[in-house]
């Protein structure tokens, strides 16, 4: 009785290998046939979850089933056939079977076969494209500060990407062009490691620029990664000297600043008076050149030397003492003051001016109006009178008189 067992378990493994031989070999043309199974190629980086998807038009009651590169069945319908925690059953449906495959790594690149069990058998492919994700760019070739007018060479790398990554180099915000990238293959390994040199001639400018080396490539769908570095550069000092006060007056103390402007600060200051030494009462303190008290011979130009070790420079201020007894003032303050006042005064004199005229006007116009009326009570008799002779003398004398010399001719 075993014989017979043994023989059906042979004829079984023989109709599956024909099956899936016919599966393999079937191109049927989905528009075709809407028993035929459409898939889509994906892509995806190392690590990431893809996810495949296999449809049919229309359902005869056949499982749909995904193999793997190697021809492994991953899922028959909803039963999982491959014991890999990774892959998962994402949709089935009579018409769908969608599977995902987390933790992506560059071993599962390769072409994925979807089956539908029919007479005969239908296929349908989705190729499967593994990103490898570039580690985050390596820069060398700056360790220490370097003297403004020479040049250095720094040089980018990164390994594990696949396909090949794209450097890129940026001296603080513009890029800038360096040498073409080498691209070399990992021995045993599908990614590639990909480096590029950038040459620059300093200046002092260049002092605390960041330069960056940035990643370009597909799989970094938030971004590129870069590696950024600020620039040292050492350079002499630019001197320049910084009063006290721009008013320095005699009897009064006073002293002069020199400022360095260099990489590194600069260590030895030396102070002198050009055509001429140093005032008794003028002394140097390293940037600091103090006078004690100020004197009209202490006039002249002084000059600072400033040294910090990568050249030498030299500052020069030109010092006016002015006169304690004259007072003078700033003139473009005693300009700016007087014009001021010039406009205040001005101003009021033409308001004081505007009213002294409504006065006038406004006085004439009331004089003249109250004049017309003492006159018109004055020759109010007159319209009266019987005849010329008596409103005249109504209007020299009034009615009383005009009375009174009637009674004297009765």
């Amino acid at each position: 009785m075993a014989f017979p067992s043994a023989t059906s378990a042979v004829w079984s493994v023989s109709l599956l290998t024909v099956l899936f031989t016919a599966a393999v070999h079937s191109n049927i043309d989905s528009g075709d046939d809407p028993l035929q199974p459409v898939t889509s190629d994906e892509t995806v980086s190392v690590g990431g979850t893809v996810t495949l998807t296999c449809r049919v038009a229309a359902s005869d009651n056949s499982s749909l089933q995904w193999s793997n590169t190697a021809q492994q069945t991953l899922y028959f319908g909803e039963k999982r056939a491959l014991r890999d925690n990774r892959i998962q059953l994402h949709h089935s449906t009579s018409t769908e079977l969608s599977i995902t495959i987390a933790d992506v790594q560059l071993s599962d690149e390769g072409e994925y076969t979807c089956s539908i069990f029919t007479m005969p058998v239908r296929t349908a492919r989705a190729t499967v494209t593994v990103l490898g994700v570039p580690g985050k760019p390596q820069m060398s070739g700056f360790e220490n500060a370097v003297p403004e007018g020479e040049s250095v060479t720094l040089t980018c790398t990164s390994s594990g990407s696949k396909p090949p990554a794209k450097l890129r180099w940026y001296k603080g915000d513009q890029e800038v062009e360096g040498r073409p990238d080498v691209v070399e293959s990992v021995p045993d390994d599908p990614t590639y490691n990909v480096s590029s040199e950038l040459t620059l001639e300093l200046s002092a400018s260049d002092d605390n620029v960041l330069i960056t080396c940035a990643v370009d490539h597909p799989s970094l769908v938030t971004g590129n990664k870069r590696t950024e570095k600020a620039l040292r550069v050492l350079y002499a000092p630019n001197v320049h000297i910084q009063p006290e006060t721009d008013l320095p007056r005699e009897g009064e103390k006073f002293f002069l600043r020199c400022l360095g402007d260099g990489n590194p600060e600069p260590a030895n200051y030396f102070w002198e008076k050009k055509d001429g030494e140093l005032p008794p009462l003028a002394k140097p303190d390293g940037a600091v050149l103090h006078f004690s008290m100020l004197n009209k011979t202490d006039n002249g130009v002084y000059l600072c030397h400033a040294d910090n070790g990568i050249g030498k420079s030299k500052g020069e201020y030109t010092l006016l003492v002015q006169d304690e007894a004259d007072n003078i003032a700033d003139p473009t303050a005693m300009s700016t003051s007087s014009g001021v006042d010039h406009a205040v005064i001005g101003g009021v004199v033409a308001v004081i001016v505007f009213i002294m005229l409504c006065l006038l006007i406004v006085l004439g116009r009331y004089l003249i109006r109250h004049k017309g009326t003492y006159l018109t009570h004055e020759a109010k008799g007159s319209d009266d009178a019987p005849d010329a002779d008596t409103a005249i003398i109504n209007a020299e004398g009034g009615h009383s008189g005009a009375e009174d010399k009637k009674e004297y001719f009765i």
